[in-house]
């Protein structure tokens, strides 16, 4: 076998790697930093060309960084993701890079101090390699903006990468980092960890902080729907980075005192028959180990109402005054104009959702019912969540093409009711959830399955997700484009 084989070799096998394994090669000294490194951008220039999920690169510093902490004499204290590479989703600020919402209108502005979570995994010793795509302001579950571009999954380039964590998704998909961090308001982990057979986790409401997020969550509702987590290879992963990023450490449990509800199939919306088999093999095998119910939680039939009104509280104006910030364009002409020239500045996507935005604010007396709704509703979540695991799908299909999932959830026939509740439970109350790579679809597609309880049940929520892991296979880098 000749050198260069061994090398090739050697290279897949490090791209395979979990950010876990690789922090503890490095430790041991089996890998350096600088080979890591060099490797996943090699990968990553190879790659991208055809999916399109980097859109700010920092190679040249990330080489460097690695070469310093390669240097470091052996007392230094080394952090758990000492020397690993790592991307960044693009609504996060990364010092000396920008953050542009994939907006025309702030193409050139660059972030002059890291967002909490990003200063965070620096100190645990991770190393940047770039920053990844989004939709425009991550109003949407597919990625493709004016600034940069459409992001495609590394299983068919046909298909979505999903959003609005599409790049990331896309990106890890593939290996071309460790592991990565991304938010999730509406499904922008769970819908591009599904679609790319990646895993993902989001926190529950106020577990970490928001601060240096673009753009940024100004209304208290839509603030305890949102969450910044990881996504990557492994399960373990997202409990090591979890802990790393989460305002408060969580406590150890013990799954003997856990129920597991899988959700039950009787629901008058839509799941494809692969979905319904994956689940229900789970079902059989977590049988054997554990009391499993097959149950629909409570409030789940109006959370994807009650999400949609939350989303519209305020008739999308804060996002249509980031959007159209030097442009006095009525959002309503921008749409339609786009529509017939293609030329505007802002993506179809963003201004159709604010368009809908504006056609589904609630009214003021309606407002007051969902604060009352979400107030009763988070003591009777979190008693049934108290001892309970929760299985949930991630969407009904595996990734679709391009734009059919938009079309969906942004139908003003209000088709968000059938599409949107496997996500929006997990985002109305606030509630964590892990997303772990189950099966495949009828076009060879990955499928995800959710694990959702009560914050300050993640340690439980990281034992299934372990066991569900082992089951399915877990993730399953996509090497066809490699």
């Amino acid at each position: 076998m000749g050198t260069d084989q061994v090398s090739l070799l050697s290279a897949q096998s490090i791209l395979d790697m979990d950010a876990t394994s690789i922090a503890n090669a490095i430790k041991s000294g089996e890998l350096s930093s600088y080979e890591v490194v060099n490797i996943y951008i090699e990968h990553l220039k190879r790659v991208n060309p055809a999916v399109n999920a980097v859109v700010e690169e920092r190679y040249a510093e990330a080489i460097r960084e690695a070469q310093e902490k390669d240097n470091q004499k052996e007392h230094v204290n080394k952090g758990p993701l000492f020397g690993v590479p790592i991307s960044v989703k693009e609504a996060f600020n990364v010092v000396n890079m920008k953050t542009t919402g994939g907006l025309l209108n702030r193409k050139h502005l660059i972030a002059r101090e890291d967002a909490d979570v990003v200063a965070k995994l620096k100190e645990a010793g991770a190393i940047i390699l770039g920053k990844s795509n989004i939709p425009a302001l991550c109003f949407c579950q597919e990625t493709d903006n004016k600034l940069y571009g459409r992001t495609n999954n590394p299983w068919d380039v046909a298909r979505t990468a999903g959003g609005s964590s599409g790049g990331e998704g896309a990106l890890l998909g593939a290996g071309g980092a460790a592991a990565g961090i991304g938010s999730d308001i509406g499904g922008s982990i769970r819908f591009p960890s599904h679609f790319n057979g990646v895993v993902g986790f989001k926190p529950g409401k106020f577990q970490v902080s928001s601060n240096g997020h673009f753009p940024a969550d100004t209304i208290p509702l839509q603030k305890r729907m949102s969450g910044m987590g990881p996504m990557g290879k492994s399960v373990r992963d997202m409990e090591l980075i979890y802990d790393i990023i989460a305002n408060n450490p969580f406590t150890e449990q013990s799954l003997s005192d856990f129920e597991i509800d899988i959700l039950s199939f009787d629901m008058n919306i839509p799941l494809s028959q692969k979905t319904k088999e994956t689940l229900s093999g789970i079902e059989q095998y977590l049988s054997r180990l554990f009391l499993v119910n097959r149950s629909t939680p409570p409030y789940f039939e109006n959370s994807a109402q009650l999400w949609q009104e939350i989303m519209s509280l305020d008739g999308g104006k804060s996002m249509e005054k980031l959007a159209f910030s030097t442009d006095r364009s009525n959002v309503l002409a921008a749409y339609a104009k786009e529509k017939l020239t293609r030329k505007t500045k802002v993506h179809p996507y963003l201004s159709w959702a604010l368009i809908g935005a504006k056609l589904f604010k609630p009214s003021a007396g309606r407002i007051k019912e969902i604060e009352g709704i979400i107030e009763q509703g988070d003591e009777e979540v979190a008693t049934f969540l108290n001892n309970r695991l929760l299985i949930l799908p991630v969407y009904h299909t595996g990734a679709p093409e391009h734009g059919k999932v938009f079309q969906e959830i942004f139908s003003i026939r209000k088709t968000f009711l059938h599409y949107m509740p496997y996500i929006a439970y997990a985002n109305v109350w606030g509630l964590p959830s892990l997303t772990i790579p189950a099966g495949t679809d009828e076009n060879d597609m990955p499928i995800g399955i959710q694990i959702i309880s009560a914050n300050g049940n993640e340690d439980a929520i990281f034992q299934l997700g372990k066991i569900v892991e082992r089951k399915s296979g877990g993730y399953n880098r996509c090497s066809g484009l490699d």
